[in-house]
């Protein structure tokens, strides 16, 4: 499994809203097609940034000129490429401004990075064909 951070602009409530909105009848997790899991996490409940290392931390509070106390985790299934999937995903949940994270580098991709291609440090968001190709 594969795991995408998104940490949408904006309040929580509207981020549920909109996957409400745009995932109907189904919440915790919300899921798409069975191979995107979506859940919303917070620091109250122990789990965001529970296995993050403190510079990556950093990195993310930097980006967003906070520290987010609520997140969106995306969880891919090996059962897919997923790449379509997430970014539209994360296409949706960045539209009003906010940073992606993904499991691939402790870049904190913004929606124009992700949409332009960018490259950091050698790789793309969601990456992971390059991350894992042979050197």
């Amino acid at each position: 499994m594969r795991s995408v951070f998104v940490f949408p602009a904006g309040e929580r409530a509207e981020t549920v809203a909109l996957l409400d909105r745009h995932l109907p009848r189904q919440r915790d997790p919300w899921t798409v097609e069975g191979n995107l899991y979506i859940e919303i996490h917070d620091e109250q409940a122990g789990y965001l940034f529970s296995d993050w290392d403190p510079d990556d931390v950093a990195v993310l509070e930097a980006a967003v000129g906070h520290h987010p106390t609520w997140a969106v985790q995306i969880d891919i299934s090996g059962r897919i490429d997923g790449t379509a999937e997430v970014r539209q995903l994360v296409e949706l949940l960045l539209e009003h401004a906010g940073v992606a994270t993904d499991d691939y580098s402790a870049h904190p991709w913004t929606l124009q990075e992700i949409k332009s291609g960018a490259v950091n440090d050698g790789l793309r968001f969601f990456d992971f064909r390059t991350y894992h190709a042979p050197d």
